[in-house]
């Protein structure tokens, strides 16, 4: 009795995803710090997401009556010196956040690959050219970067993406140009040109897509970096701006108020900013440990 090719693929599919599965939770088991970061993620992009609509304050609503409250039933994380509810502040500053990282880490890696790539790929006096501006960017410290690029555009969101994207590409770029400096020479690229394909269909449909997990890794890592970096120049008065809730401005705002005992203000801020490097610094170190053992 044949079977139908149309069930036969659905099996095979089915199979594939069950493998694909058994596969990720036996990395999960033995990488509990991947399983650690991806929860603590999941939960702070859950409670971003979906926390505030759940609390019946909005983030700039102010309340003179209950300016500087203690945390209590009405206000988990207490209230600031306008009334305003830290905990909805903080949680709509950590999508802020989560957003910012995640457009800093995408810029950066797709400019950086993509630059690095061709500098590797041929070489001769683009490759000198590349090397010695990302040397120059990479004489200053990434964050000390940031400042002077978000002082001389101006704070605003855009431009503090752009910002600390600008700052971490040499990362990618110094990376993705080792890799493909040494993929390039290999069988499946001499044999993509064998057959007539141009250099840039080999570099990037060939060479490039082999070359991208270790500037998938720094991404990850660059995540977390990237939300200590914009909460560092918004707390400095170079990021984001007040009122709007942000991670670095939350704390800011509370530093006054931490000597004459109004800790919270500041500390639950600070917290967040804390818990979500972490989780992505886990990830990133689990990733890297896993692309290592795979190498090895």
């Amino acid at each position: 009795m044949s079977v139908p090719t149309s069930a036969l693929s659905t099996r095979l599919s089915a199979g594939a995803f069950v493998q694909r599965v058994g596969g990720f939770s036996k990395v999960l088991r033995e990488h509990r710090m991947l399983l650690l970061g991806l929860v603590v993620l999941l939960v702070v992009i859950l409670a971003a997401t979906f926390g505030p609509s759940l609390l019946p304050y909005g983030p700039l609503k102010t309340d003179p009556e209950s300016r500087l409250q203690p945390p209590s039933l009405a206000h988990p994380m207490g209230t600031d010196n306008f009334g305003r509810d830290v905990l909805v502040r903080v949680l709509y500053g950590a999508r802020l956040d989560l957003r910012i990282s995640f457009l800093v880490a995408f810029s950066a890696l797709i400019a950086g690959t993509l630059v690095g790539a061709f500098s590797g790929y041929y070489g001769g006096i683009v490759d000198d050219v590349v090397m010695r501006i990302t040397d120059v960017m990479q004489a200053f410290p990434s964050f000390v970067l940031a400042m002077a690029i978000t002082a001389m555009l101006g704070n605003t969101i855009p431009n503090v993406v752009l910002a600390i994207a600008f700052s971490y590409s040499p990362f990618f770029i110094r990376l993705t140009r080792g890799e493909v400096l040494s993929a390039r020479e290999l069988g499946y690229a001499e044999a993509a040109r064998c057959v007539g394909n141009p250099e840039w269909r080999v570099l990037y449909l060939h060479v490039l897509p082999n070359c991208l997990t270790p500037a998938l890794v720094q991404a990850t890592l660059c995540l977390g970096w990237a939300i200590l970096n914009a909460s560092g120049l918004a707390f400095l008065g170079l990021g984001v701006r007040p009122p709007t809730p942000e991670g670095g401005v939350l704390v800011g705002e509370g530093t006054q108020f931490i000597i004459s005992g109004e800790w919270w203000i500041s500390v639950f801020p600070g917290a967040m900013i804390v818990l979500m490097a972490f989780a992505f610094n886990l990830i990133g170190d689990s990733l890297r440990d896993i692309t290592a053992q795979e190498e090895r």
